[in-house]
This record gives structure tokens, sequence and C-alpha cells, in this order.
């Protein structure tokens, strides 16, 4: 464990971060595979109505650093 009082304070605010961050990137793990799975089926009214909320939620999370902002620009790799 961390000597110093402040150390104490950042691994508390890491693991913090770290479930949020947990949490961020499992919803949008599985918004883009509901999405994927849409467009596979050939389901193109659902893949539609999906696109624009799963890019916007790839784009918020980049903002915020969960995942790589190339990651997000390069976005039939997500």
């Amino acid at each position: 464990m961390a000597n110093h009082k402040s150390a104490q304070k950042k691994i508390l605010q890491d693991r913090k971060r770290r479930l949020r961050n947990r949490t961020h990137r499992s919803k949008l793990r599985s918004s883009v595979k509901v999405l994927r799975n849409a467009i596979e089926s050939g389901d193109v009214e659902t893949a539609r109505g999906l696109l624009n909320p799963v890019l916007s939620l790839v784009d918020r999370n980049a903002k915020h650093g969960i995942i790589q902002i190339g990651r997000a620009s390069c976005r039939e790799r997500v």
C-alpha cells in the first residue's frame, strides 16, 4: 500500500476511474455488437436506427479517453 496520503488518494481515484471506464467500454462494445448483428442479418431499418447513436457513443468515449481517438476515427475497426 502507498505510504503517502497523496499516493493513497491517487490509488482510490484510479480505482474509481477504472470501474467507470469499464462500464462505459462494456456499453460501447455491446452496442457495436448489436449494430454489427443487425448489419449482418440484413436488417437495414434497425441498422440505420442504431448507426447514429453508436457512432455518437464511440466519439464520446474517445473524447473522454476510454478508447483511443485513432481507434474511434477508424470506425470500421471498432
